[in-house]
């Protein structure tokens, strides 16, 4: 095989490659051209103008200035713990089991670490020089009210479960309640298990309790045992270390746990400052007390002791005024002076007298009264033109002259969408079907095309009382008829319904006002008006982060006005907490919250039913009016008048306003056993139940709750497009008065009325369209509900003296029955 050299080739000779011509003055088309479509783009260009400014330094030192600035932020969250002043933890034990004892809980956790104390009513302290810090127990028997105002201002909730009773109603009633209203670090022990037999079982015993815990907490991992020396130490060790995650609500406000209580000429509250500075110009709500002015603020340090010449002496620190109202003092007026609403009286006075100068012989629609001037006017209906037809062109269209070829054919109006909720016919003309030609051949549905002639007075009612026998039950008739009323033959309905009026779309059809004010209450034009509400929220937070004591300070607050019946019923084992109100939250207006019903609830809730509501701090009495949510360009919303299972609605009445989104709970009175299941079992047993939950709205007084009244009828004869319609009014001349309002079936189809026939109430229309004989025929007319006014809660949720006379009765007669 001839030698020959691994990878050498020879240089082509034939191919030559020249340096390319560059031309120096190569015109800009020429190199846009060249370049084909192509962007240059240098490699290692950063892309966001952040990356572009920033070298890698840079990035490094900022990543390091974050990491910092975030360990200092959680230096400060803890540092409030720290030192021989520093604030004690707090800490609410809730037994859930009716053989649960918080003393004795609390008892064990404290000799688990060799700390012996007695366990006394109400918040005490207990210094752990182990982990150098200070908790602040509060335990706590199973009353509801209790329970939440200390697992309001708890840094740790400590739940108690039995290991031999289950968790009853009671229970299972204060944990979704504390659970509801914003909960901060849990943990959960079982107390009892050594008494377990045999030991096999205890572990099942574990296991099924953390199953039971997850369910309503999955965060939970683990079940302490009361008996197990170790686990409690291991539990104060996460009580003394663990920074809580707190509560969003709460830390935007100053508060604290009130630890004492002198009355006299001033009440004085002493405790320990928490969340943001507090400030003596800002109101504080005093558990279910009320709300009050602070007088001063002063310096309560614990007694210090130093050592003297003769061992040691207890030194009393000395009272410093830390902070006194200014100017700026938040007063205790919830409405606005007198005189704006007289001003507006006289403006309104003078607008009244121009409307009432002027007749009105039919019903308000949208914005205007229809067949009110001097000349009636017929009513005309939106021509159907094909599609591109400019206003122009639709001039020279008459009605008779439009072809029904077929899918051509659109409305006049143009129809807006709403994404939020699916329009419906009653709607308004967003749930209308449009329009539908008539074939010219033959139809099945009865046709008429006689004169008319009047029914006899006996056997039309015999009919409308068959036909109306068909629906019946209120709250069921709200879900499959809703808003839909019926009027008695002998009513006169421009008379039952002459605060209603017409819309022609719900959504977007304007709503004047002016016709409201003769019925709106007394106080509606006092009541605090926003403009915008995200920026006075955002106001009202920044002014809460200056200024004030500072938190960790312990101090004493003198109260201005407390009532003298607070001190005869004020109880030193019941925990009491303070809250600072942010600026304007102490006046009136139309508050708005979400109310969320379960699935599972037992029945439907009325509007304007009596509820309790707990918002943040505060508890009210109220009767709520139920609306749709969401945003519309008019700001118009319907009144629902149930709230039914698996539903969620706007809950609006007359109270103080409440910054931010703030957890909500909604209880209900009721009489023990009296609400029954689908098998004729009683849900409940106890005299409150927790109903609904929620979050605080941004308040508004433009927002309209519109109140829906359907009238619904009968098609009588049917011919074509026109259709004669009965059992809807009951004379002449109500048909006269609402003839302005457009009419819907169910099936979509819209349209007018044309004549009124006879004295009975029948009247002739015409719709868009062939409708079914079996189909109903619709009016909507709507009218403005008022919310009404919020009450201060006065006592506890429950009355446990209660509750157990009535555990005692059913007890007596079951003993009785057997």
């Amino acid at each position: 095989m001839p030698g020959a050299v691994s990878g050498h080739s020879h240089r082509p000779t034939t191919k030559t490659s020249n340096k390319p011509f560059k031309s120096r003055h190569a015109t800009k088309s020429s190199i846009r051209n060249a370049a084909k479509g192509k962007v240059a783009e240098e490699r290692g260009v950063r892309k966001t103008p952040h990356q572009q400014v920033m070298s890698k330094f840079d990035r490094r030192n900022r990543n390091k200035q974050l990491q910092l600035q975030k360990h200092k932020e959680h230096l400060q969250e803890t540092s409030i713990f720290t030192g021989k002043d520093g604030a004690p933890r707090n800490v609410a034990v809730i037994p859930l089991c009716s053989d649960g004892d918080a003393a004795e809980a609390i008892k064990s956790l404290n000799a688990s670490i060799d700390i012996e104390t007695e366990v006394p009513q109400g918040a005490f302290r207990v210094p752990v020089d182990r982990f150098k810090q200070k908790l602040q127990y509060f335990p706590l028997k199973r009353d509801l009210t209790a329970c939440l105002d200390a697992a309001r201002v708890a840094d740790y909730v400590v739940l108690v479960l039995s290991a031999q009773e289950e968790v009853d109603e009671l229970g299972e009633l204060i944990l979704r309640s504390v659970e509801s209203q914003g909960l901060s670090t849990l943990f959960t022990v079982v107390q009892g298990l050594n008494k377990i037999e045999p030991q096999k079982q205890r572990l099942s015993v574990i296991s099924s309790l953390k199953s039971y815990i997850t369910h309503f907490h999955p965060e939970q991992e683990k079940v302490f045992s009361l008996d197990n020396r170790q686990e409690c130490s291991n539990l104060m060790r996460s009580l003394c270390s663990t920074t809580p995650k707190g509560i969003r609500w709460r830390d935007e406000r100053s508060w604290m746990l009130v630890e004492e209580v002198k009355f006299g000429e001033s009440t004085v509250l002493t405790g320990v400052v928490r969340g943001k500075g507090l400030k003596a110009d800002r109101l504080v709500q005093v558990g279910d007390w009320g709300t009050f002015q602070v007088e001063k603020i002063t310096a309560a340090p614990l007694a210090r002791r130093k050592r003297g010449e003769e061992g040691m002496n207890v030194e009393e620190g000395a009272e410093e005024i830390l902070d006194q109202p200014t100017e700026d003092r938040d007063d205790l007026v919830d409405l606005a002076p007198e005189e704006v609403r007289m001003e507006d009286d006289d403006d309104e006075m003078n607008d009244g007298m121009t409307t009432m100068t002027t007749s009105k012989k039919g019903v308000l629609l949208d914005d205007h009264h229809y067949f009110s001037e001097d000349e009636p006017e017929a009513y005309t209906a939106p021509k159907k033109l094909p599609k591109g037809t400019s206003k122009y062109q639709a001039a020279w269209y008459l009605d008779d002259d439009v072809s029904d070829s077929g899918s051509d054919m659109e409305e006049d109006d143009e129809m807006e969408d709403d994404e939020e909720e699916e329009a419906r016919p009653e709607d308004g003309e967003e749930g209308l079907a449009g329009y539908a030609p008539t074939e010219a051949g033959g139809t099945e549905y009865p046709q008429t095309e006689g004169g008319f002639i009047q029914p006899d007075a006996e056997e039309d009612a015999m009919q409308l009382e068959a036909y109306r026998n068909q629906k019946r039950d209120e709250a069921r008739d709200d879900l499959e008829f809703p808003d839909e009323i019926e009027l008695h033959p002998n009513v006169l309905a421009r008379e039952r319904l002459a605060k209603y009026r017409g819309l022609k779309s719900l959504r977007s059809s304007p709503w004047q006002e002016d016709e409201d004010r003769a019925y709106q209450p007394e106080e509606w034009e006092r009541l605090l008006k926003i403009q915008d509400y995200q920026a006075s929220k955002i106001r009202a937070a920044r002014e809460a982060l200056v200024g004030g004591v500072a938190p960790g300070t312990r101090v004493h607050v003198y109260l201005k006005d407390v009532p003298a019946t607070i001190q005869q019923s004020y109880n030193p084992s019941q925990p009491v907490t303070l809250f600072s109100l942010l600026r304007h939250e102490y006046k009136k207006t139309a508050v708005n919250f979400l109310i969320n019903l379960s699935a599972d609830a037992a029945a439907p809730i009325k509007a304007k039913e009596e509820l309790i509501m707990q918002c943040g701090p505060r508890r009210f009495v109220i009767n709520p009016l139920f609306s749709q949510g969401g945003n519309t360009p008019n700001d118009v919303h319907k009144y629902c008048r149930f709230l039914h299972p698996g539903q969620s609605a706007v809950a609006t009445f007359m109270g103080p306003v409440t910054w931010g989104a703030v957890p909500t709970l909604f209880f209900k009175r009721q009489v023990p056993g009296s609400v029954l299941n689908e098998d004729g079992e009683p849900v409940s047993n106890l005299p409150l139940t927790l109903v609904a939950t929620g979050t605080a709205l941004p308040p508004s007084t433009s927002r309209v709750v519109a109140k829906r009244a359907i009238l619904t009828g009968h098609p009588y004869h049917i011919h074509k497009k026109i259709v004669t319609i009965r059992y809807m009014f009951f004379n002449r001349e109500d048909v006269e008065w609402f003839k302005a309002l457009p009419l819907w079936t169910r099936r979509g189809r819209s349209g007018f009325i044309k004549e009124a026939l006879g004295t009975h109430g029948y009247f002739k229309a015409t719709f868009d369209g062939r409708i079914n004989p079996q189909d109903s025929v619709g009016v909507s007319l709507y009218k403005r509900v008022w919310p009404r006014n919020a009450k201060q809660l006065g006592g506890p949720l429950l009355d446990v003296t209660g509750i157990q006379q009535a555990q005692q009765e059913v007890d007596e007669d079951a003993m009785d029955a057997e």
